[in-house]
Protein backbone atom coordinates (compact mmCIF):
# COMPACT_ATOMS: atom_id res chain seq x y z
CA UNK A 1 0.00 0.00 0.00
CA UNK A 2 2.79 2.43 0.64
CA UNK A 3 4.33 1.63 -2.36
CA UNK A 4 0.92 2.31 -4.48
CA UNK A 5 0.96 5.39 -2.71
CA UNK A 6 4.61 6.73 -3.18
CA UNK A 7 3.88 5.91 -7.06
CA UNK A 8 0.54 8.33 -7.00
CA UNK A 9 2.45 11.14 -5.60
CA UNK A 10 5.90 10.94 -7.93
CA UNK A 11 3.19 10.70 -10.60
CA UNK A 12 1.39 13.43 -9.30
CA UNK A 13 4.75 15.76 -8.65
CA UNK A 14 5.91 14.63 -12.43
CA UNK A 15 2.64 15.77 -13.31
CA UNK A 16 2.41 19.14 -11.75
CA UNK A 17 6.08 19.33 -13.07
CA UNK A 18 5.14 19.30 -16.56
CA UNK A 19 2.29 21.53 -16.31
CA UNK A 20 4.35 24.19 -14.96
CA UNK A 21 7.19 23.94 -17.48
CA UNK A 22 4.46 23.47 -20.18
CA UNK A 23 3.01 26.87 -19.22
CA UNK A 24 5.68 29.06 -18.52
CA UNK A 25 5.02 32.11 -19.87
CA UNK A 26 7.56 34.87 -21.07
CA UNK A 27 7.13 38.71 -21.15
CA UNK A 28 8.91 41.01 -23.26
CA UNK A 29 9.52 44.70 -23.45
CA UNK A 30 7.05 46.42 -25.85
CA UNK A 31 7.41 47.00 -29.15
CA UNK A 32 7.04 44.92 -32.60
CA UNK A 33 9.20 41.68 -32.19
CA UNK A 34 8.41 39.63 -35.78
CA UNK A 35 7.22 42.50 -38.19
CA UNK A 36 7.02 40.68 -41.23
CA UNK A 37 4.07 38.25 -42.53
CA UNK A 38 4.28 34.91 -43.13
CA UNK A 39 5.92 33.79 -46.64
CA UNK A 40 3.72 31.43 -48.91
CA UNK A 41 5.16 30.34 -51.98
CA UNK A 42 2.75 28.21 -54.73
CA UNK A 43 4.50 25.43 -55.71
CA UNK A 44 5.75 24.36 -59.66
CA UNK A 45 5.91 20.53 -58.44
CA UNK A 46 3.73 18.59 -56.16
CA UNK A 47 5.73 16.54 -53.20
CA UNK A 48 4.33 14.16 -50.84
CA UNK A 49 5.32 12.16 -47.85
CA UNK A 50 3.93 9.13 -46.29
CA UNK A 51 3.45 8.71 -42.22
CA UNK A 52 2.38 5.94 -40.90
CA UNK A 53 -1.41 5.67 -43.19
CA UNK A 54 -1.26 9.23 -43.77
CA UNK A 55 -0.19 10.73 -47.21
CA UNK A 56 0.87 14.26 -47.02
CA UNK A 57 0.67 16.33 -49.50
CA UNK A 58 2.38 19.80 -49.75
CA UNK A 59 -0.04 22.97 -51.53
CA UNK A 60 2.16 25.90 -50.92
CA UNK A 61 5.95 26.25 -49.35
CA UNK A 62 5.64 28.01 -46.04
CA UNK A 63 7.81 30.42 -43.63
CA UNK A 64 7.40 32.58 -40.64
CA UNK A 65 8.66 34.28 -37.70
CA UNK A 66 6.32 34.49 -35.07
CA UNK A 67 5.60 34.60 -31.40
CA UNK A 68 3.63 32.08 -29.81
CA UNK A 69 0.34 33.23 -28.74
CA UNK A 70 -0.71 30.20 -26.83
CA UNK A 71 0.39 26.36 -27.24
CA UNK A 72 -1.55 23.44 -26.88
CA UNK A 73 -0.79 19.74 -26.47
CA UNK A 74 -3.12 16.95 -27.75
CA UNK A 75 -3.44 13.55 -26.66
CA UNK A 76 -5.87 12.00 -28.54
CA UNK A 77 -8.01 12.00 -31.37
CA UNK A 78 -6.99 11.33 -35.03
CA UNK A 79 -5.20 14.74 -35.50
CA UNK A 80 -2.34 13.88 -32.46
CA UNK A 81 -1.12 11.25 -34.57
CA UNK A 82 0.33 13.97 -36.52
CA UNK A 83 0.64 17.09 -34.55
CA UNK A 84 0.61 16.74 -31.20
CA UNK A 85 1.09 20.82 -30.78
CA UNK A 86 -1.15 23.77 -32.09
CA UNK A 87 0.50 26.53 -31.77
CA UNK A 88 -1.50 30.30 -31.76
CA UNK A 89 0.94 32.84 -33.37
CA UNK A 90 1.62 36.48 -34.21
CA UNK A 91 3.24 38.87 -36.37
CA UNK A 92 3.22 42.53 -36.48
CA UNK A 93 0.93 44.10 -33.94
CA UNK A 94 0.15 41.01 -32.38
CA UNK A 95 4.06 40.04 -32.01
CA UNK A 96 3.81 43.40 -29.65
CA UNK A 97 3.43 43.26 -25.75
CA UNK A 98 1.84 46.19 -25.32
CA UNK A 99 -1.45 44.92 -27.96
CA UNK A 100 -0.88 41.31 -25.99
CA UNK A 101 -1.63 42.48 -22.74
CA UNK A 102 -4.66 43.83 -23.28
CA UNK A 103 -5.72 40.41 -24.99
CA UNK A 104 -7.10 36.96 -23.24
CA UNK A 105 -5.78 34.31 -25.81
CA UNK A 106 -6.62 30.80 -25.33
CA UNK A 107 -6.99 27.45 -27.38
CA UNK A 108 -9.68 24.48 -27.01
CA UNK A 109 -10.61 21.72 -29.92
CA UNK A 110 -8.19 22.74 -32.48
CA UNK A 111 -9.06 26.48 -32.23
CA UNK A 112 -7.63 29.74 -30.83
CA UNK A 113 -10.02 32.31 -29.50
CA UNK A 114 -9.23 36.10 -28.43
CA UNK A 115 -11.47 38.45 -26.69
CA UNK A 116 -10.17 41.63 -24.94
CA UNK A 117 -12.60 44.67 -23.73
CA UNK A 118 -12.25 46.93 -25.17
CA UNK A 119 -10.13 45.39 -28.21
CA UNK A 120 -6.67 47.07 -28.59
CA UNK A 121 -6.89 46.95 -31.83
CA UNK A 122 -9.84 46.37 -34.88
CA UNK A 123 -11.07 42.87 -34.87
CA UNK A 124 -10.14 42.66 -38.68
CA UNK A 125 -6.12 43.71 -37.91
CA UNK A 126 -6.15 41.10 -35.00
CA UNK A 127 -7.64 37.89 -37.76
CA UNK A 128 -5.16 39.51 -39.85
CA UNK A 129 -1.43 39.14 -37.77
CA UNK A 130 -2.54 35.60 -36.00
CA UNK A 131 -3.40 32.40 -36.35
CA UNK A 132 -3.82 28.98 -34.77
CA UNK A 133 -1.32 26.81 -36.79
CA UNK A 134 -1.61 22.74 -36.55
CA UNK A 135 1.95 21.70 -36.01
CA UNK A 136 3.13 18.31 -37.87
CA UNK A 137 6.79 17.58 -37.22
CA UNK A 138 8.83 15.79 -39.53
CA UNK A 139 10.77 14.20 -37.05
CA UNK A 140 11.75 14.05 -33.28
CA UNK A 141 14.00 16.38 -33.24
CA UNK A 142 11.23 19.11 -34.20
CA UNK A 143 8.83 17.17 -31.80
CA UNK A 144 11.20 17.66 -29.14
CA UNK A 145 11.77 21.08 -29.60
CA UNK A 146 7.75 21.70 -29.97
CA UNK A 147 8.22 20.38 -26.04
CA UNK A 148 10.37 23.63 -25.72
CA UNK A 149 8.69 26.45 -26.83
CA UNK A 150 6.76 28.87 -24.28
CA UNK A 151 4.21 31.30 -24.59
CA UNK A 152 5.78 34.24 -25.57
CA UNK A 153 8.61 33.23 -27.25
CA UNK A 154 9.56 33.99 -30.79
CA UNK A 155 10.05 31.10 -33.03
CA UNK A 156 11.07 30.74 -37.06
CA UNK A 157 9.66 27.25 -38.95
CA UNK A 158 9.81 26.64 -42.40
CA UNK A 159 7.99 23.78 -44.31
CA UNK A 160 5.01 23.49 -46.17
CA UNK A 161 0.98 24.06 -45.89
CA UNK A 162 -0.60 20.60 -46.52
CA UNK A 163 -3.30 18.55 -46.98
CA UNK A 164 -3.62 15.18 -45.68
CA UNK A 165 -5.34 12.00 -46.37
CA UNK A 166 -5.45 8.42 -44.97
CA UNK A 167 -6.63 5.25 -47.00
CA UNK A 168 -10.15 5.23 -45.41
CA UNK A 169 -10.90 8.69 -46.84
CA UNK A 170 -10.38 10.95 -43.31
CA UNK A 171 -9.08 14.53 -44.73
CA UNK A 172 -7.52 17.16 -42.73
CA UNK A 173 -6.59 20.27 -45.57
CA UNK A 174 -4.97 23.52 -44.35
CA UNK A 175 -6.15 27.12 -45.11
CA UNK A 176 -4.07 28.98 -47.37
CA UNK A 177 -5.63 32.44 -46.44
CA UNK A 178 -4.41 34.27 -43.37
CA UNK A 179 -7.89 36.16 -43.00
CA UNK A 180 -10.47 33.35 -43.18
CA UNK A 181 -12.62 32.75 -40.00
CA UNK A 182 -14.52 29.71 -39.20
CA UNK A 183 -14.16 25.75 -39.51
CA UNK A 184 -11.27 25.18 -42.25
CA UNK A 185 -9.30 28.57 -41.38
CA UNK A 186 -6.61 27.07 -39.46
CA UNK A 187 -3.05 26.20 -40.88
CA UNK A 188 -1.91 22.81 -41.35
CA UNK A 189 2.09 22.90 -40.92
CA UNK A 190 4.44 20.40 -42.42
CA UNK A 191 7.80 21.49 -40.27
CA UNK A 192 10.83 20.68 -41.44
CA UNK A 193 12.85 23.86 -39.73
CA UNK A 194 12.27 24.88 -36.33
CA UNK A 195 14.44 27.51 -34.26
CA UNK A 196 13.66 29.11 -31.11
CA UNK A 197 14.56 33.03 -30.24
Amino acid sequence: MKTLWLIVVAALLALAYYEFAYDRKITHAPGILAPNAPQQISLAQSRLWEKDEYRITALAQFSLEARVLSKERYWFGREADLSPVDLALGWGPLSDQNVLDRLKISQNGRRYFWWGRPLPLPAEQIYAHSANMHILPVNEEIENLLDQICHGDVVTLQGYLVAVQAGDGWRWRSSLSRTDRGDGSCEVVWVESLSIR
